[in-house]
């Protein structure tokens, strides 16, 4: 008999309920992300199939992405200089494709994940409700706290989806370990 499972959503300790709430579901889907590279090889990282992006390069944009709407929409200052460090180069190359990151090891990738999560955690311990909502007006748009986490639960579920993808198809090509392990969306 399989496990009864619980699919709830709860709340982050340490956090006004309603923002941990949002930020327990950001934390899920991370769990996710690292339970679902947890086990692919290095020349996984970089293998490029057709002219898609790496795996490596998908980790490097889903942090700076992170860390950019954290210190430009919602903190609207510059980067701490930690932060600063573990991007060396920018998220677009010249023709708008992602910029691609070859020779990094996975730990790396999950160390600086796991640095701007825990970075964007710290300042959203203190956050307010009326923070929270409150709109930064910026010149092309205005926007909340609240609107940055749900755009940032999005985009890191849309390319938790290309990663895995990937991996599927590098296994299949016998790139990577020949595990059995879901790869839950």
């Amino acid at each position: 008999m399989l496990e009864r499972k619980s699919l709830q959503v709860q709340a982050l300790p340490g956090y006004e309920e309603e923002i941990g709430r949002w930020l327990w579901c950001m934390e899920d889907v991370r769990q996710d992300l690292l339970k679902g590279i947890s086990q692919i090889s290095p020349s996984m990282l970089d293998a490029k199939i057709d002219e898609r992006q790496t795996i490596g390069s998908l980790l490097y944009h889903i942090a700076l992405i992170e860390a950019d709407w954290l210190y430009v929409e919602v903190l609207e200052k510059e980067y701490d200089e930690e932060i600063l460090s573990l991007f060396p180069l920018d998220c677009r190359s010249d023709d708008d494709s992602l910029v691609h990151i070859e020779g990094q090891s996975l730990e790396e990738h999950i160390y600086r994940l796991n640095k701007v999560r825990e970075v964007f955690l710290a300042h959203f311990r203190s956050m307010t409700l009326a923070d929270w909502k409150r709109p930064r007006v910026l010149e092309q748009y205005d926007v909340t706290p609240e609107w940055v986490v749900y755009h940032l639960i999005e985009h890191e579920a849309h390319h938790r989806g290309q990663i895995f993808q990937l991996i599927r198809e590098l296994r299949d090509r016998g790139s990577g370990p020949s595990s059995h392990t879901h790869l839950s969306m």
